[in-house]
C-alpha cells in the first residue's frame, strides 16, 4: 500500500507535509479533498479510525465564518461528517493513509520523523 495524502495542495501544512515525504525520497499519492470523487467512503474510514473531534478543523478561519447555528448543530460524528462533505475545507490537513495502515490527521515534525524512520525499517517478520 502506498503513502497517501490528502489535503489541498496551497495549504502550508500540506506542504510541509509533502516536503517532508520528498525530503526522504518516500513516494506518496496525493488528492485533493475538492476533487475526490470518493471523498465519502473516505471520510467514513478516516471517521472510524481517528473519529470526528479529530477531522474537523474548528481552528480554521471557515469554521469560525459559519453561522452559530451551524457550528451548534454539530454535536456529533453524523452531523459532522454532513458538514464535511458539504464543506471538505473543514477537514483538518492533511490526512495521511500510510503503508502499515495507521491514519494520522495534522502534520508535526517529530512525530513524523519517528513514522518514516519506522517505515524505512526493514520489518523483523
Amino acid at each position: 500500500m502506498p503513502t497517501i495524502v490528502y489535503g489541498i495542495p496551497n495549504c502550508d501544512t500540506v506542504r510541509k507535509a509533502r516536503a517532508a515525504l520528498e525530503a526522504v525520497d518516500r513516494p506518496y499519492i496525493f488528492h485533493d479533498y475538492r476533487q475526490l470523487s470518493h471523498l465519502e467512503t473516505c471520510l467514513d474510514r478516516w471517521l472510524i479510525h481517528v473519529g470526528w473531534e479529530v477531522l474537523l478543523n474548528r481552528r480554521s478561519t471557515t469554521w469560525r465564518g459559519l453561522a452559530d447555528a451551524v457550528r451548534s448543530a454539530v454535536e456529533g460524528p453524523a452531523s459532522a461528517r454532513l458538514l464535511m462533505l458539504e464543506q471538505p475545507i473543514l477537514i483538518k490537513r492533511p490526512v495521511v493513509e500510510w503503508p502499515d495502515g495507521h491514519i494520522s490527521v495534522g502534520f508535526d515534525a517529530s512525530s513524523w520523523q519517528q513514522r518514516l524512520s519506522d517505515l524505512a525499517r526493514p520489518s523483523s517478520t
